[in-house]
């Protein structure tokens, strides 16, 4: 079997720890893993696929006979040197929004729109991680009834924030159990206190309303679904959990639907657990869908808001099928379609 050098940008973030947890545990064959992240982070060594690897600094020489480079260092490291890897004929799948919304550049969840893939040039963006965890839900459900609009309310783990958000967090339990309280951070994570509360906004608000986050959830999934048309409405919001978002969806559709066929369409694709028992309290929830490739789909019902809706409730991992699973899946999905330059 052909093995293949990656390389893995903000190798020492949350992310791209889980990026090198998914090539293992997925047994990507690997003949390089190259652990590229900040001058600060140069020099610490890792476990990675089989080595004691050194991570080195991220610089223009980087990229030089790697054959993938997957970024996850935000979307200012991306425009740095996603061009420079490039035009050294290293395919990018990058995390960032950075290039999301190019006309050039596909959006991609492999199981939803994989093809897109064999016209890439180089360069092919991961979707925001609720973006991501909604459509996994929807898109079996589309193909079958014919998605017209939905409306999403989204409950967002802190880990998305990133370690600095779970960090806050569980200081912040701590301080309310003990009554000892902890000095005031100069640039906290979250607006407000997290803990035993809901933020309802993630990102920064437009003069709108809507906040950066809730946009990419309707902008991404035209994009994704090449619905063009769609009307999306979205809230996101902040919720004191550790890890995988949860999702509430209302969504209506073209053709008349039905709870059996729509249960049929989603435990027959691929990447979805139908978890929809609510008679004997058996739904997603974070705490089972936390660490799992799967998304899980529940509380299935006839929406009573749409003459053909649906309501659902959808669970992801979102620094897994959110972020890092998709981005190996991306690569896997690659290698299998023979869409890198050196197949």
């Amino acid at each position: 079997m052909k093995k293949y050098r990656i390389g893995i940008v903000g190798a020492t973030g949350a992310v791209g720890q889980e990026i090198i947890n998914l090539l293992e545990k997925r047994e990507f064959p690997v003949a390089e893993a190259r652990l590229l992240a900040s001058s600060r982070s140069a020099g610490r060594e890792i476990q990675a696929c089989g080595n004691l690897e050194v991570v080195q600094e991220t610089t223009p020489e980087s990229f030089k006979n790697l054959d993938i480079a997957i970024f996850s260092a935000g979307s200012s490291n991306t425009q740095e040197f996603a061009e420079i890897a490039r035009r050294n004929d290293c395919v990018v799948i990058d995390n960032s929004s950075a290039f999301r919304m190019e006309k050039d550049v596909p959006l991609v969840i492999p199981e939803i729109n994989g093809d897109a893939l064999e016209s890439h040039k180089g360069i092919i963006a991961n979707p925001n991680c609720s973006t991501a965890v909604a459509l996994m839900a929807l898109f079996p459900l589309h193909k079958r009834f014919g998605l017209k609009r939905f409306f999403a309310s989204t409950y967002q783990a802190v880990s998305g924030a990133g370690a600095e958000g779970v960090t806050e967090l569980e200081d912040q339990v701590k301080s309310k159990i003990t009554g000892q309280t902890t000095e005031a951070k100069s640039d906290p994570v979250f607006q407000h206190p997290i803990a035993f509360n809901l933020i309802p906004h993630i990102d920064d608000f437009r003069e709108d309303g809507y906040t950066k986050e809730e946009l990419k959830m309707r902008n991404e999934t035209k994009k994704i679904l090449g619905l063009p048309s769609l009307q999306v409405s979205c809230t996101c919001v902040r919720v004191p959990v550790y890890r995988a978002h949860s999702i509430s969806i209302n969504a209506e559709f073209d053709s008349p639907v039905n709870v059996p066929d729509a249960r049929t369409a989603l435990e027959n694709f691929n990447g979805i657990e139908l978890w929809d028992l609510p008679n004997a309290l058996r739904y997603p929830m974070p705490i089972n869908y936390s660490e799992k490739e799967l998304c899980g789909v529940g509380r299935l019902r006839l929406d009573h808001g749409f003459s053909n809706g649906l309501a659902l409730w959808t669970v992801g991992d979102q620094l897994w099928k959110g972020a890092a699973l998709n981005a190996v899946q991306i690569a896997e999905e690659l290698i299998n379609r023979k869409c890198l330059k050196n197949l």
